[in-house]
């Protein structure tokens, strides 16, 4: 018995590696990429969490271009400024933000159905 009582573990705390990868440039923000469905086969393909310091307007325009699809963007009260494309473009905005270097791969979350 007495054994058990020498032998107290160390305290654990799960978040100490989160906290400090976050100190490091505020890294950890995520791109959230979210699909609406609108009417019937309609669908809206939403971009959030980039960056303020880039030009939503001429990744847009690139995204555009790139994947024959119209958009917009919107600004939205709580969420910022939010990149909307026509279509179930999920994938293909992920790997366009990968391949121009905007985000890192394990930075982006794709939601939806």
């Amino acid at each position: 018995m007495s054994e058990l009582d020498i032998q107290i573990p160390n305290a654990f705390d799960p978040f100490a590696e989160a906290t400090a990868e976050d100190s490091s440039a505020g890294s950890k923000e995520y791109v959230h990429i979210r699909i609406q469905q609108r009417n019937g086969r309609k669908s809206l393909t939403t971009v959030q969490g980039l960056k303020k310091e880039f030009s939503y307007n001429k990744i847009l325009k690139d995204l555009k271009k790139e994947f024959c699809c119209n958009g917009t963007v919107v600004q939205d009260p709580e969420l910022g400024q939010v990149i909307q494309l026509q279509g179930d473009q999920r994938k293909n905005a992920s790997t366009f933000l990968i391949q121009v270097g905007i985000v890192k791969k394990e930075h982006i979350k794709i939601h939806g159905f």
